[in-house]
């Protein structure tokens, strides 16, 4: 007998009684001092028929087990958030052009107060009521990204792009990059054209020249029947006639559908 456990071997222990023992045998291992540690590997040879070495690594091993604490967050299998609250959830996120978890956490308030005003969220419709918004608007960026993964994986958000690479043009022009350091004054602009083709880029659609300030976030916008260099000039024009101040250059984004 040793620290109030007594075990009488009448006949071989199974593996899983071995196990048993020494778990109960554990978490005194872990905390005792040199001389008391041997006394219980002592006792769990003797027990177990373990050798010596195996008793101690198993004794470290459970006392490890028996202290290990769970991550934070839900159990798994467990679900904080109702099955309602994660469907519309994948709404809102579609509606909102795939925004990532920390801006669609920030943005959900204003995102549903808008999709209520129109009708696209209706209370007691649609799996909508007011806990399931209480719900969405308390998810935070983690979770909004942690219950959107698989629908992420499953039905990726892909635009449609008419921009073609130009190893010429590429090769020939300086073109600034998203990690250089731009100028702390207004003039420079970000421009970009943008396809209003819905899901296929077959046919006729319109599109629209965008220019952005980066520093002031002032933006002139001009429609356009389609890339040809004549309607880009004239875009051009209508944006140098427009713009109230100084243009001290422009840059290129990449190209959204």
């Amino acid at each position: 007998m040793w620290g109030g456990y007594c075990w009488v071997v009448e006949s071989e222990l199974s593996m899983g009684a071995r196990a048993e023992i020494t778990k109960q045998y554990a978490r005194a291992y872990a905390k005792a001092d040199k001389v008391t540690k041997s006394d219980i590997l002592d006792q769990v040879v003797n027990v177990t028929g373990w050798s010596r070495d195996n008793a101690r690594r198993r004794l470290t091993q459970a006392a490890r087990t028996g202290v290990a604490r769970r991550r934070p967050g839900p159990a798994p299998g467990t679900h904080r958030y109702s099955y309602d609250a994660l469907k519309v959830l994948q709404h809102v996120w579609a509606v909102s052009g795939g925004m990532c978890g920390r801006y669609l956490h920030a943005a959900m308030p204003g995102l549903l107060a808008n999709l209520e005003a129109h009708g696209h969220l209706v209370f007691g419709d649609e799996r909508y009521g007011v806990a399931v918004r209480g719900e969405l608007i308390a998810m935070s960026a983690a979770t909004i990204d942690r219950y959107l993964a698989p629908t992420k994986a499953r039905e990726p958000l892909r635009g449609k792009t008419t921009t073609k690479p130009g190893a010429m043009l590429r090769n020939s022009i300086s073109i600034r990059k998203a990690g250089d350091e731009v100028a702390a004054e207004p003039g420079f602009f970000e421009v970009d054209t943008v396809a209003h083709c819905g899901p296929t880029l077959k046919g006729e659609f319109a599109r629209t020249v965008n220019f952005t300030d980066v520093n002031i976030g002032w933006v002139f916008t001009c429609s356009i029947r389609n890339n040809a260099h004549s309607h880009i000039k004239k875009a051009m024009a209508a944006f140098h006639a427009a713009i109230p101040y100084q243009i001290q250059g422009l840059g290129r984004w990449c190209s959204m559908a």
